[in-house]
């Protein structure tokens, strides 16, 4: 098979790692990739889709699988579809699920599936009015894609009020925060669970935890992940019952009414409250870092998953009895002034762990930083100690100008 990743971070690093070890995979592109996925298939640097959509059809791509949100919420499916290019992933319309935060709220209202009370706002003033007699702190999200950084929890009526007109009249999201979703404070712990669909059912892998802030102790401002644990060591049995009963199985009667079925991946991020679990988000794509710790916990075949929920076949997952550990190494300044071009050494002296690059990229004989986050080291071990002590041992080699990382990655 011929085998299209698009993405440019750790996670599609991760996906290509566990295919490259199936003889059934003949060639890989990754569009843009990085430093690891260089070292195993070929980089393209496209990312327009009737660019990609032509590359496919000239390369004799046999299955596309998308990592960010973007392509798809763009509607890659949709004209990859029109070739007979096989896409695992969603169309636009079921995309919208993760695109449009106001779309997806009214979808988990109306199919009765348990999330925060929240109210859509298209008006500046209504919204600013609305916060005016609210308890807080509160929640502001930017209904559109802006890139993990379109949520605010705002403390006081000045915060609420600040973000709303960052947001509707800034617009430092651009048309991202021209609707808003704003909604109650959940308080607990987060809780990331990604299912493979076939078209008519879900298959949920183990939870994992991942850890948002930029600093130790939950310490910062939000990023896209510093780091992730599996499974979660929180997420009991009553918790995955309370998803399942209120989360899954409602989501499930939601697609088959609405008629989005589709084949590929929704990511569930969950608040576990001392009133229960809650669905915060839908993604509509492996997660980034959790993709890492799933993918060196499963002892399937990842192109056998895949490509029996392509054929609408039932699946059964199976995970190793043993705890994955990811740390997220980021360039320094993230997630806000990141400076790029930076030389990473010690790859080599890395003994226990896998190192995955993600803002990375090679340059000759050089790899050197390319973004926020730059690479993930990651580990399994019979403990989280164990799988924690492997990485961050692995860490201290592994060295590029103003580089930093979270120390308390599986650390509880």
């Amino acid at each position: 098979m011929r085998i299209l990743i698009i993405g440019e971070g750790g996670r599609e690093s991760a996906l290509a790692a566990k295919l490259h070890k199936d003889v059934r995979v003949t060639k890989m592109f990754f569009a843009n990739g990085n430093a690891s996925t260089d070292a195993i298939g070929q980089n393209v640097h496209m990312s327009d889709i009737k660019e990609l959509r032509d590359f496919a059809i000239k390369e004799k791509v046999d299955l596309t699988i998308v990592g960010p949100e973007a392509p798809l919420v763009a509607g890659l499916k949709d004209e990859f579809k029109k070739h007979n290019l096989k896409v695992f992933g969603p169309n636009q319309k079921v995309a919208s699920l993760e695109g449009s935060k106001a779309f997806s709220k009214k979808f988990m209202q109306t199919y009765d599936i348990k999330t925060a009370k929240a109210v859509v706002f298209d008006s500046y003033n209504e919204a600013k009015q609305y916060v005016q007699n609210h308890d807080y702190p509160l929640v502001i999200k930017a209904s559109g894609l802006a890139g993990g950084k379109g949520v605010v929890i705002c403390d006081t009526l000045e915060e609420a009020e600040a973000t709303i007109h960052d947001f509707m009249i800034r617009r430092i999201y651009g048309d991202a925060g021209i609707r808003l979703v704003i909604e109650e404070y959940l308080v607990g712990f987060e809780a990331s669970i990604i299912a493979f669909s076939n078209g008519e059912k879900l298959f949920p892998c183990i939870p994992v935890k991942d850890y948002k802030k930029a600093g130790n102790g939950d310490k910062g401002p939000n990023t896209g992940g510093m780091g992730s644990v599996a499974p979660s060591p929180e997420f009991t049995a009553q918790h995955s019952a309370d998803f399942e009963q209120n989360i899954l199985a409602p989501t499930i009667t939601g697609l088959k009414a609405e008629g989005f079925s589709f084949k590929g991946i929704i990511f569930f991020g969950l608040m576990v409250t001392k009133k229960g679990t809650y669905l915060l988000e839908y993604n509509m794509r492996f997660g980034d870092p959790e993709t890492q710790v799933l993918m060196a916990l499963m002892e399937n075949n990842l192109l056998d998953v895949i490509n029996d929920c392509m054929n609408g076949k039932d699946i059964e997952l199976k995970f190793k009895d043993e705890k994955a550990v990811c740390l997220v190494m980021c360039s320094g300044g993230y997630p806000r002034n990141i400076e790029l071009g930076f030389e990473i050494v010690g790859e080599d002296k890395v003994k226990h762990s896998q190192l995955l690059y993600a803002g990375a990229v090679r340059k000759g004989n050089k790899v050197v930083s390319n973004g926020g986050r730059v690479l993930n080291i990651v580990a399994t071990g019979t403990t989280y100690d164990e799988a924690r002590k492997k990485v961050y041992e692995d860490a201290v080699p592994v060295q590029f100008d103003y580089s930093f990382y979270r120390e308390d990655i599986g650390k509880f």
